[in-house]
Formats: C-alpha cells, structure tokens, sequence
C-alpha cells in the first residue's frame, strides 16, 4: 500500500490524526494537463477553458489518482514565463476543478504560483526545481500541501546542453533524500520523491536511474517516475514525433512500477491505467 498525507482535506482520502491521507494500492496514475501554448507534446490542445475541462473528465474518468495541471513549459529550451501570466492560466481551469472527486496538483515552480493555486483549490504542489527555493518549501507546509520533489540539473533552457555527474544515481538520489528530509523538517506534511527522467540528463543518466529504482523506491518515501513521451523514448524507439511515443512510455512505465514505483506521470491516462491493471493481475499470486 502506498500513501501520501496532506494537511487538508483531499478527495478520496482518510482523516486520521496526523491529517488526510491518501492511500492506494500498487502504482497510480498521474495525468498531465497542460494549459500552455509550447509544450513538448501536447503545447496548445488544451489552451482553452473547455478543451481543459474535457481532457481533466476524460483523465479522471479513465482512473487517473492526480491530475497535475502546469501553466509554464518546462521542455528543454523552454523560456520562462511570468508568474502573471501562468496564473492567468491555470487559475480558471483549478477554480472550475474546485471541489471535483480528484486531488489536483500544481505543477509550478514559483512560490508565488504554487501559493494562488493552493487557494484556489489545488492540494499538491510538484516543483521541477525540487523546493530548492526556501519559499516554496514553507508555502507547501503552511498550506498543508504534499509536494512532489523533482530532481532538474541546470533550468529548462539549459539542462540538456551538456549534463554531466560523477555519478548520477547517487547524486540524484542523494539529492532527493536529502531534500525530503528537508521538507519533512520544514512542516510539509507528505512528498513524492522524482528522480526527473530527461531533466538534466542524457540518454545513458535515463536508464542508469531507471535500472536503478529500486535503491529509491526502497525508501520511506513514494517515489514517481514521470517518462512519457519523453525525448531518450524517442531515441532508443526510433519516433521522431512526441505523439508516436506513447509505446515506449509504457513500456518504461510498467518497468518503474514492477520496481515499487509508487506514481507515473502521464499524457494518455486510459492505456496506462489498463496497462497498469493487466500487469497487475498477472502478477498476482493464487488469484
């Protein structure tokens, strides 16, 4: 059983002393809803209000645990936007997800951002910067929001230039450990552990972490995997276009969740969700 504990209420979880904790079973789904014109995969489809709202149904209603609603591209190369003008974005859509059967996520990583979102109905925040900002670190914990901690080498613009490490495995996990102890510390009631497939990293640093899961997931702490559509997918699968990837995430995704990945963050919810369920049976023992 997996869990990750808020303080606040969150749909679908329990009120027990420490506060609301969200339990579930084997690997979970977290469905991506970007709300951005430039976005690697799927930049502009969902730039509307009602094109929003139809994907978060479709997504929830296919079994997705978290929707993760993001307002700024994090691709590689991508340039900043301003905290205005991510609001603008995703503030109506959270205002309109309000009070819907399904924890929501922020995926931001501006305190400012993070803090409105909260307001406005979200209950997680994931930060591709891993709360490396002191202030975001505190707006998790005074809000009682979850946090998902991303490991990111560099800035979007930059992180794919030319990462290097020593040793990457050690030093991303090292990274997360350390930051959720952190964060612990700090007052954030629960966190989500991401090594940050692609982010800052080449194609070897992928699957180096990938084989390696197990080491982290190995931890107190649940950790997702977030590898769809991803550019080293389209490399070692020969697809070019983001859109064709979505057989090689899969087959990443049911490899991180037979290592104890606890979440995979995902464009096309309703095949993982099915995948994730056959896989499942298949390895249950006596029925």
């Amino acid at each position: 059983m997996n869990s990750l504990l808020f303080g606040r209420p969150v749909p679908g979880a329990e009120r027990v002393a420490e506060g609301w904790r969200l339990d579930w079973k084997g690997c979970a789904v977290m469905g991506i809803l970007n709300v951005t014109p430039d976005s690697f995969s799927d930049g502009g489809r969902h730039i509307s209000r009602a094109a929003a709202l139809d994907q978060a149904r479709a997504m929830m209603e296919a079994g997705a645990l978290v929707l993760d609603i993001g307002g700024e591209s994090t691709r590689p190369g991508a340039e900043p936007v301003s905290a205005e003008q991510e609001l603008d974005r995703v503030l109506p859509v959270l205002q309109e997800l309000n009070g819907w059967p399904v924890a929501l996520s922020i995926d931001t990583l501006k305190p400012e951002v993070a803090q409105a979102a909260l307001e406005a109905g979200a209950h997680m925040v994931n930060d591709v910067s891993g709360l490396r900002d002191p202030g975001m670190m505190r707006v998790c914990a005074e809000a009682g929001a979850a946090a998902c901690i991303m490991h990111m080498q560099g800035e979007p613009r930059s992180m794919q230039l030319n990462p290097e490490y020593g040793d990457v495995v050690s030093e991303v996990f090292g990274f997360l450990t350390a930051q959720a102890g952190a964060a612990r510390g700090a007052g954030v009631p629960g966190v989500l552990l991401d090594p940050g497939i692609g982010f800052g990293k080449t194609v070897e640093h992928n699957l180096e972490l990938l084989r390696s899961l197990e080491r982290l997931t190995c931890g107190a702490e649940p950790v997702l995997v977030g590898a769809s559509r991803k550019g080293f997918i389209g490399k070692l699968g020969g697809a070019e276009l983001a859109s064709d990837r979505d057989p090689g995430s899969m087959a990443v995704h049911l490899y991180a969740a037979r290592r104890r990945a606890a979440m995979i963050r995902v464009h096309d919810v309703a095949a993982h969700v099915q995948a994730l369920r056959l896989q499942a049976a298949l390895e249950e023992d006596g029925g």
